[in-house]
Parts: C-alpha cells; sequence; structure tokens
C-alpha cells in the first residue's frame, strides 16, 4: 500500500486541498491505445474549456457507495481510495454516459496543486479499459464534447493549439503515450505503486515551469538548480516534460 496522499503545502493561508478522483478511458484503437478527452463548458469556474478525464471532487456520498465501503481494520488511505473509486465511476456516469466498475480502476497517480493555486484539489487518477464500441453521452450541462485520441495525437494537438490541457493531463498523456496496448499501459501501471506529483510553480522568462519531487530546483523553487530535471515547461512557445530518470 503506498503512503497517504499528503499535502505537503498545508498550512496556514493556504486553501485546503479538497478529495477529488478521475478516470482515464482506454480503448484499443489502430494506431495503438486511445483515451477518451471531454472538453469542459467553457462557462465553469474551474478549467472552462479545457479538455479533462471524467472527474470532479468527491462527496460525502461516495463514503460508503459502490465501491467507496468502509476499509477493513479503519485503514483511511484505503478508504479515501475506496471513496475515490466510487466517485470516478460516479463522474464518468454522470459527465460522459460510461459505465465502470470501482474494482477495474488503477490507481496510478495522485496530483496535488501549488500552495496559491485557488481551487485546490487533491486528485486521484485512476486508469480502466473499455470496449471499443462503448457509448459517450455527455452531460449537455459541464460536457457537451469529446474525442478519442492517442495520447501522442492530444499532445499534438495541444502543441498545435488545437486543444487546451492542464498540467497534470499533460504529464499524464506523457505517462500514457509508450504502450502499444490497453492491456500493456494497465498491466504496467498496476504493477507499480501509483506517483505523487505535488506541484510548485516558478516564473521564468517565457512563462513558468512546474517543478516536482526529483527535480534540483523542487525545494528551493529555483528552477536555475544545476541537477536532475523532474519538470514540465509551461512555456509561451509550447510546453515539454523533462524528466532525468
Amino acid at each position: 500500500m503506498p503512503d497517504a496522499p499528503v499535502d505537503p503545502f498545508a498550512g496556514d493561508g493556504v486553501p485546503v486541498a479538497v478529495p477529488a478522483a478521475s478516470v482515464v478511458p482506454l480503448r484499443d484503437g489502430p494506431h495503438g491505445p486511445e483515451t477518451l478527452l471531454v472538453r469542459r463548458d467553457k462557462s465553469l469556474a474551474f478549467a472552462g474549456g479545457l479538455w479533462v478525464w471524467p472527474g470532479g471532487r468527491i462527496d460525502d456520498a461516495d463514503h460508503g457507495g459502490a465501491g467507496g465501503g468502509s476499509a477493513a481494520g479503519g485503514d483511511a488511505l484505503a478508504e479515501l481510495e475506496a471513496a475515490a473509486r466510487a466517485a470516478a465511476v460516479r463522474e464518468a456516469s454522470e459527465e460522459a454516459g460510461l459505465a465502470l466498475a470501482a474494482n477495474d480502476l488503477v490507481w496510478f497517480a495522485h496530483f496535488i496543486p501549488p500552495p496559491d493555486t485557488t481551487r485546490r484539489y487533491s486528485t486521484f487518477f485512476f486508469a480502466t479499459g473499455v470496449a471499443g464500441d462503448t457509448e459517450v453521452v455527455p452531460d449537455g450541462s459541464e460536457v457537451h464534447e469529446y474525442q478519442w485520441l492517442t495520447p501522442a495525437d492530444a499532445l499534438e494537438a495541444c502543441r498545435d493549439r488545437e486543444l487546451g490541457l492542464l498540467p497534470p493531463t499533460w504529464i499524464l498523456l506523457e505517462v500514457l503515450a509508450p504502450f502499444a496496448s490497453v492491456d500493456d499501459a494497465l498491466g504496467s501501471l498496476g504493477a507499480r505503486d501509483p506517483e505523487f506529483f505535488a506541484t510548485r510553480f516558478a516564473p521564468v522568462e517565457e512563462g513558468a515551469v512546474a517543478l516536482f519531487a526529483g527535480d534540483a530546483g523542487y525545494e528551493t523553487g529555483d528552477p536555475q538548480a544545476p541537477g536532475a530535471r523532474h519538470r514540465l515547461w509551461t512555456l509561451r512557445s509550447g510546453w515539454r516534460y523533462e524528466r532525468s530518470d
């Protein structure tokens, strides 16, 4: 069992990171795995107009719901993970009309935003496979549009400014891009512990850089620090994920 997703930035004046969950649906396509991205309505306060995976905050009802029952022995992380699975299943149904099973979800990543973010979500990311002919039904409220794209095509579309992404979406598309099939992706992701990303942003000349644990500049917030790299460059000229390992 991995360590609990503790917010390292919690403290006086830092908005609480609300527990949330997103699900990454995957299907096999003619050019490799494809993932479902949905576009949030432009009027929404959080990520309006951006392309994301179905998801949202963990509601009280998700604790003890389908896939969200209390864990034996009162394991707090196991209980939170179960609630996150229930939330991911619910959000996928509400936003995209998908019928998923909580036990089929593979928890593979967790993101916590920087301390100065107004809307902070401590987000579980789950991957799951779906049939190639799975019907997607946008809710017509938060979501009106969707696309099935290979991770590489989604990244290229963002580079070409055809769709907008959040930093966690970009990074996880990079994680998914090398896999040759859905089974390959789920098998590999399920064989390792989820990776935790607690983000620090630092300004640079052409925009900003998101720093993550393992980067030489992470603790000090200095993007010029020499050494190992684990960062996402979010520049006006384009985005680029850099990782030494």
